[in-house]
């Protein structure tokens, strides 16, 4: 399967860090800008901001009209070739990234839809519940809810305790009729491999963080294909 991600959170691009792709330089070709691909085979490509920075700590302190430009030629500007899934990391809430993403994507592709990201409290659900009057108002899809830091996972006894409570996002996903695609609990495994840019798939395969992981991503290709 060939993914691609567009990481326009232009405040805080961390996907190539998470990806251990440092900061490589970016190639234009007739179609556009190249995108940096994390395997030899091609199949994960990745675009961020992150790459068009000189200095990784320079702050991006853009109005609105320089952030939409750039979303712009990020979304038609790239050539990522043949994809069969295109993955855009936005920053939290509603601002101008996530409209300008919405309308220049609607422009030339087919938009599956959006997944909301919460912590189980009710101060993080309240801003989600927000991101769903947004999907309705533009008509987009939300293809499921996920609570993320779901409990913490014991790195020596694997207990789960459920520090910011639990339960949040599946009761905003009953409340607005949305799908809850499930959990995922705070692992030290899972944080030391995005700090470090490990595979933690591949490095934990049996770990329940994995299955949950795994289990989410299944449900939201099952319900990309049979919309």
């Amino acid at each position: 399967m060939a993914v691609g991600i567009l990481d326009v959170d232009l405040c805080g691009p961390s996907i190539p860090r998470m990806l251990s792709v440092g900061k490589p330089e970016v190639h234009q070709c007739d179609l556009g800008w190249v995108p940096v691909y994390t395997d030899a085979q091609k199949s994960l490509a990745l675009m961020s901001i992150g790459f068009l920075l000189e200095d990784p700590d320079e702050a991006v302190v853009w109005r609105g009209p320089k952030k939409t430009a750039l979303i712009g030629q990020f979304v038609s500007d790239v050539a990522w070739g043949e994809l069969d899934v295109l993955l855009v990391d936005t920053p939290p809430g509603t601002s101008d990234e996530h409209l300008a993403v919405l309308e220049n994507l609607k422009k030339q592709h087919k938009v599956d839809g959006a997944i909301l990201i919460t912590t189980p409290q009710a101060v993080s659900t309240g801003d989600v519940r927000r991101e769903i009057t947004f999907c309705k108002k533009t008509g987009l899809r939300i293809l499921g809810i996920v609570e993320n830091m779901s409990g913490f996972v014991c790195p020596h006894c694997s207990e789960c305790s459920n520090i910011f409570s639990k339960g949040g996002g599946e009761e905003l996903a009953k409340l607005t009729g949305s799908v809850y695609l499930g959990s995922v609990p705070l692992d030290p495994l899972l944080t030391t491999s995005i700090e470090e840019g490990k595979d933690f798939i591949q490095t934990f395969p049996d770990s329940a963080t994995f299955s949950a992981i795994n289990s989410i991503a299944q449900t939201l290709l099952t319900s990309i294909q049979n919309p």
